[in-house]
């Protein structure tokens, strides 16, 4: 990173003209000189006045910041007896829940590697992570146990009941209720020597284009983003109360809920997984005051904003964050006149930025409608021509580049992949076409990578299109984004059919349906002659997107 203070920045947008640097103007902060450190004791040690850590929305069962260090003291030890140690990888496969953050903080206590998975997907996309990722232990559920059949995999159950009926072809070593009756007192455990730059994290991203790809994190990366939640506390806003209503498998839930705001010494409240009526009876009953969401559930808010302010007590309620997708302000100035006392902040962040990218904090931010907010603390960006390479300048359109403490170590056994994302000097390519403005503010105005936004999830067309094209009828594929009001985008998928073939629609879309997660699947198909390749063969799937938007 440069020397700040030996540049001529603009205080107003925060544009350094002799290097084309945007720099943030957020507060800086110092990260820990102690290179031997790991993020759990980092987090254990950080100063605040919380009392309660989390809630289960469910069962109403808190969980208070001592317990939560006395379990992770019990977890792992038993992590420690079952041979986990520093560099092996861990797999969770569930639904958010109090268990959660344990588990994560004691894997990565010990300098073992965290990696998760969406509980929905389906066995063969399991098979495709782990033979990636290799972990050597596995924390899910009952219900997901029928899904690891025939893994020779050791397994944790996060369930407080053992299903044996479902867990047959399984072996459960043994289950999280268990492990949480550790007595650690008269323990003296000798762990590995962990260092900041050592690997905390393994999630998975489709990046910029492609497959999906491990993202590696480091203990330094996780440190900077908890720490920026730290320095945003504020005690004049009085004790903070936030609802987890966003997956923990994701960066989103897993910096900001599973770890993140610890260090403020918040109170989370925890959704096993989201629905409308729980997540508002939530926010009314433990006088939740931010609520974590993405666009297609803002709409619904919306639309049905009558409806669910006078069945529920939403006047505790004082921010939205919402991140996941862009934000139209239309929706922004819909949402406004529904709820005028909640302040929409929207943010932009990646997992290959662990969560770091830009975020609205106060009031007067939230009124930059369209903006995703300021860059995060410590972060520099430059916005650059796609097709010369030049760094552009302030209210011009370009790729966002971002560089900073938080930015990944890499890609797991992808050196390619990493290097077509990060460059020599530690930029990130975003792969999303943004400006920054004269004040500053972040602008999302379109993608360059090819992912697609389901309610906020990442789809990678590339999948799809492998699965597509290994169906025998199939003999070209290109999948896009469609777009819609309720779900942001959904897949759909243009198909080249072999000679003499009528396979329907509806047959190509659940061959795809029974090999995927639901929110992966094909819900549009057309089929055409050929698929527009520009000279290397890559597809021009503009071309496609502008087609499939002008017969809407």
């Amino acid at each position: 990173m440069a020397e700040i203070s030996s540049l001529r920045i603009d205080p107003r947008s925060g544009f350094c003209s002799s290097n084309s640097t945007f720099y943030s103007k957020r507060v800086p902060f110092p990260l820990p000189s102690n290179h031997a450190l790991d993020i759990t004791t980092f987090i254990s040690s950080y100063p605040h006045h919380g009392k309660t850590a989390f809630i289960d929305a469910a069962t109403g069962r808190h969980l208070s910041f001592s317990q939560l260090w006395q379990s992770v003291d019990s977890v792992s030890t038993c992590l420690s007896e079952l041979g986990i140690q520093k560099g092996n990888v861990v797999i969770i496969i569930a639904p958010n829940s109090i268990f959660l953050p344990i588990v994560c903080l004691s894997v990565m206590s010990l300098g073992a590697i965290i990696t998760t998975s969406n509980p929905l997907n389906t066995s063969r996309e399991f098979a495709v992570q782990m033979a990636n990722s290799k972990p050597v232990l596995v924390f899910t559920t009952a219900q997901v146990v029928p899904k690891l059949a025939g893994s020779p995999l050791p397994v944790v159950l996060l369930d407080e009941q053992v299903a044996t009926e479902k867990t047959g072809q399984v072996k459960i070593v043994t289950t999280i209720s268990e492990m949480l009756k550790k007595e650690t007192k008269d323990k003296i455990r000798v762990k590995d020597r962990v260092y900041q730059d050592d690997a905390a994290t393994l999630l998975y991203s489709s990046g910029t284009t492609g497959a999906s790809k491990g993202v590696i994190s480091s203990h330094r990366n996780l440190m900077a983003l908890t720490q920026s939640f730290s320095h945003l506390s504020n005690p004049e806003k009085g004790e903070q109360t936030h609802i987890c209503a966003v997956p923990m498998f994701h960066i989103y839930g897993f910096g900001a809920f599973a770890i993140g705001k610890l260090t403020q010494g918040s109170k989370v409240v925890i959704l096993s997984k989201f629905d409308m009526k729980e997540m508002l009876s939530a926010v009314e009953k433990y006088r939740v005051t931010c609520l974590p969401l993405v666009p297609p559930i803002l709409l619904v808010m919306v639309k049905e904003a009558d409806v669910i302010r006078k069945k529920y007590d939403l006047s505790s309620l004082q921010s939205i964050v919402c991140g996941g997708a862009p934000l139209s302000k239309d929706l922004i100035n819909r949402f406004r006149e529904k709820f005028p006392s909640i302040y929409i902040r929207q943010g932009y962040a990646m997992t290959e930025s662990t969560g770091f990218g830009a975020s609205m904090e106060t009031p007067e931010e939230c009124l930059k409608y369209g903006s995703v907010g300021l860059l995060s603390p410590n972060l520099e960006a430059k916005i650059v021509d796609p097709t010369t390479g030049m760094a552009l300048e302030v209210n011009q359109k370009g790729e966002l580049w971002v560089r900073g403490p938080s930015i990944m170590k890499g890609y797991l056994n992808n050196a390619e992949a990493t290097a077509a994302t990060l460059d020599s000097q530690g930029w990130l390519k975003t792969g999303d076409l943004c400006y920054i403005d004269d004040d500053g503010y972040v602008y999302v105005v379109d993608r360059l990578k090819e992912l697609i936004k389901y309610k906020g999830y990442q789809v990678p067309p590339a999948e799809l299109e492998a699965l597509l094209l290994s169906h025998p009828q199939i003999s070209g594929a290109a999948v896009i984004p469609f777009p819609d009001e309720e779900v942001g985008q959904y897949p759909m998928a243009y198909v080249v059919r072999n000679s003499g073939s009528n396979i329907s629609d509806t047959a190509l879309m659940d061959f795809v349906a029974k090999q995927v997660a639901p929110y992966k699947r094909i819900r549009k198909v057309a089929f055409v002659t050929s698929i527009p390749k520009n000279p290397s063969g890559k597809i021009l799937r503009r071309e496609l997107i502008k087609l499939a938007i002008s017969k809407i």
